[in-house]
């Protein structure tokens, strides 16, 4: 009788999760507000310049090379910070060492500093009469204010980003799955390749896109060491500050709305291939 009424009537079973309805609307509000929103009159606003002024704005050469270098050098930076990064996890979780406690500190040293402050150790340290700089200006290489100056302030505020997304999953990993490899005649290497590192790949490929993308809109710690010339190492971030103070917001707008798409398509691209690796893995 009971399951009668239900059918007819087409009584609806209480959720799992309480106040399901209420917190899903909050989430979404909460979401349009701080997200939504906000993109949305970034990309509205370029529409005064009609599609003429938008094509002139973010085509011109100025634009095109720093948006050249903003993203070439953060792609460059998340995948050297990919290989580090994965080795210092690597050390702070399977190696004992006298001060272990201090480097694993260290590793969060750029979260905590001012990225104001960052820039100028670096640029101080790079500089051509830096404790660093001054090793290589005998051989002719300059590392302030160049574009490989942009490289290290952009390898250096991402390098957290993959070690902690890194470090938990490879405590979690179980060591009896080594063990297992090593009972079944894998080497090694095999086992660091076959079994370690594909259990490994989704939560790299998280910390690749975390420093990717705080790569790309960096902005602090790269003025003080990058030179800021136009064609040779203005990154984007700075030419939408250089168009703000010149009231062209129309034309700020223009540029950031295509470091949006451009880095919107890059971190799909990434979760796409996190998407993939973890079904590998689970099928493996």
């Amino acid at each position: 009788m009971a399951q009668l009424l239900a059918t007819t009537f087409h009584l609806k079973r209480p959720s799992v999760l309480p106040g399901f309805g209420l917190t899903l609307g909050f989430s979404l509000t909460y979401l349009s507000l701080i997200v939504l929103i906000p993109l949305a009159g970034l990309v509205l606003r370029p529409v005064e310049l009609g599609w003429s002024g938008f094509w002139a704005a973010v085509g011109a050469p100025r634009v095109l090379a720093a948006l050249r270098l903003s993203f070439g050098a953060s792609l460059i930076a998340a995948t050297i910070n990919a290989v580090f990064g994965l080795i210092v996890a690597w050390v702070l979780v399977r190696y004992r060492l006298p001060a272990k406690r201090v480097i694993d500190a260290l590793v969060d040293l750029p979260f905590a500093l001012p990225t104001a402050v960052a820039g100028i150790a670096l640029a101080s340290l790079y500089a051509t009469n830096g404790w660093i700089g001054a090793l290589f200006a005998p051989w002719g290489i300059k590392i302030a204010f160049t574009p490989l100056g942009i490289f290290i302030a952009l390898v250096f505020i991402g390098l957290p980003f993959v070690v902690r997304t890194v470090q938990p999953v490879l405590q979690d990993f179980d060591r009896e799955v080594e063990e297992a490899s090593a009972t079944l005649g894998a080497s090694r290497r095999q086992t660091l390749f076959r079994v370690v590192l594909p259990a490994l790949v989704p939560a790299l490929l998280t910390g690749v896109a975390l420093a990717f993308a705080r790569a790309v809109g960096e902005y602090g710690s790269v003025i003080f060491i990058a030179g800021n010339m136009p064609f040779v190492s203005e990154i984007a971030p700075l030419l939408i500050v250089t168009r703000l103070e010149e009231f062209d917001y129309a034309g700020a707008a223009a540029i950031a709305t295509v470091m949006l798409v451009i880095s919107f398509a890059v971190l799909l691209a990434i979760n796409s291939l996190q998407a993939l690796a973890r079904r590998k893995f689970a099928d493996a």
